[in-house]
């Protein structure tokens, strides 16, 4: 399905892609079923924690530097607004940018919800300007607003011929889908259709969606090799320089979730081609962006050269390293494109993978078909994985941790690697997106992981002193078959 730009919402990804956040099984039968058409989302009747996708789209949208996003929700709803600012601006010193973006709520209360608040946050838009003067405004609904139907998009198109700035909604309202990587699309919808210009010429850039740009250093001196330069979206980049997006060689992304919305968005309206392999994470993930990369720019040639100097330096030192971790037992549980992608890179240093709990599953993606890294996996691994599909849900990660007894399970959201270290397990948050990101990432990802084994003394001090509020008759039940009970 073709992504519409002349609407004004993205659309949930549970309607575009099939995406669903509860199964249980093994990854041959979700391939199956997803092939086929017959893998259906299933209802949970208890559900312990998740997300809200308004998070995803306005924290995406405050890391640009120069904006201003108003959420018009109750205070509640921007509650973490601060950790937001606090974490970009941190971003920001880092690279001894002044961050200067403003994240500010309505402060719905009662008598909006019965009365309505349009004329306030029209008040609010205008104030907003006027005050800080950002280079763009961004709009963002919540359940209030969506549940009473407010009219944002008639306020930012009334105020669009006022204000000498972008104006967008962003259309986040959490009830209306159960993935929060919604709000990831969501985002890029309002920059493609209020930012994003036409292009004028072509750039000698590479757009590369990710979170932190944590990897920035490494990565342009990578593609200095291809005499190519990386632009890093959206932390720390500027709405001018968004502008441009339309006249980059090619779009890339560190993960396929993060980044398929914007990615096929530009290819569709601009023709800039976008990067589908499976992601960089790992030596296979590596190369084969690597040499897709090459193939879209026409720098084959340099990229070979590059990947043959790599492999010389740091392959004998990762299968050093690779004996020390064959035979280890490890469980997952990330966002989608992530659980898979780090099964395969565990894999490929010789971890068993025996248990991999995806937070949501995209059954395609925006250029309609299949995501690469499950084609990838499935190809690649006979021996198959089970797998489920879990929204965060703690309660059932414990059980297959108790059932499975891996020796560390990794983990990509915090809260979730203090479960299973007070289980005696050790544990390994991946808050870095580039923890695994090409030779010399999966080099330090395999001695982190090394010395995570190697250091269980708090794990088994923790679970020696501390009382889970679970009972033996859940530990004790089959969590398969306990599953495929509960989400029905």
């Amino acid at each position: 399905m073709s992504i519409n730009l002349q609407v004004t919402a993205a659309g949930s990804r549970e309607n575009r892609l099939g995406s669903i956040t509860g199964y249980s099984g093994d990854l041959h039968d979700l391939v199956q079923q997803t092939r086929c058409g017959t893998l259906k989302e299933k209802e949970r009747c208890f559900s312990q924690s998740s997300s809200c996708d308004a998070g995803c789209a306005l924290n995406q949208l405050a890391s640009i530097i120069d904006v201003a996003v108003i959420n018009h929700a109750p205070s509640g709803c921007t509650a973490g607004s601060s950790t937001v600012i606090v974490h970009h601006t941190q971003l920001a010193a880092k690279r001894g940018i002044e961050y200067d973006t403003v994240f500010l709520g309505t402060d719905m209360d009662e008598s909006d919800t019965i009365f309505g608040a349009i004329t306030g946050l029209k008040e609010i838009i205008i104030e907003t300007y006027n005050r800080y003067k950002p280079q763009a405004i961004f709009v963002g609904t919540s359940c209030v607003s969506g549940i009473i139907g407010e009219d944002v998009d008639s306020v930012i198109t009334e105020l669009q011929t006022e204000l000498p700035i972008p104006l967008a909604p962003v259309h986040c309202e959490g009830f209306k889908s159960r993935v929060w990587a919604s709000g990831f699309d969501a985002a890029d919808h309002a920059v493609l259709t209020s930012i994003v210009k036409p292009p004028q010429k072509k750039s000698n850039v590479i757009n590369f969606k990710n979170f932190n740009e944590s990897a920035r250093k490494e990565i342009i001196e990578i593609f200095s090799n291809f005499g190519v330069e990386p632009f890093f979206l959206y932390a720390n980049s500027t709405v001018e320089e968004l502008t441009h997006l339309s006249e980059a060689l090619a779009t890339v992304s560190i993960c396929g979730t993060l980044g398929t919305y914007l990615g096929n968005g530009l290819e569709q309206e601009y023709g800039v081609p976008y990067v589908k392999t499976i992601n960089p994470l790992g030596i296979a993930g590596f190369e084969a962006w690597l040499r897709e990369i090459g193939r879209v720019i026409g720098k084959a040639e340099e990229v070979e050269a590059y990947i043959e100097q790599e492999r010389a330096f740091y392959l004998p030192k990762i299968e050093a390293v690779k004996k020390e971790l064959t035979g280890l037992r490890a469980v997952l549980g990330m966002g989608a494109s992530f659980a898979f992608q780090v099964s395969r890179v565990l894999q490929e240093l010789g971890i068993e993978v025996v248990w991999v709990a995806s937070w949501h599953f995209d059954a395609k993606y925006d250029n309609g078909e299949t995501p690469p890294y499950l084609e990838h996996l499935v190809k690649e691994n006979p021996n198959n994985l089970k797998v489920s599909v879990s929204d965060q849900q703690n309660f059932e990660i414990l059980n297959i941790l108790n059932t499975h007894k891996p020796d560390i399970y990794l983990a990509r959201h915090p809260g979730t690697t203090v479960w299973a270290i007070k289980q005696g397990i050790a544990a390994l948050f991946l808050g870095d997106e580039y923890k695994t990101f090409g030779y010399r990432g999966t080099l330090d990802f395999a001695n982190t992981i090394l010395d995570t084994i190697r250091n269980r003394s708090f794990e088994k001090n923790l679970a020696a002193r501390i009382t889970l509020p679970y009972s033996d008759w859940w530990y004790k039940q089959d969590n398969a078959a306990l599953l495929k009970e509960d989400v029905k």
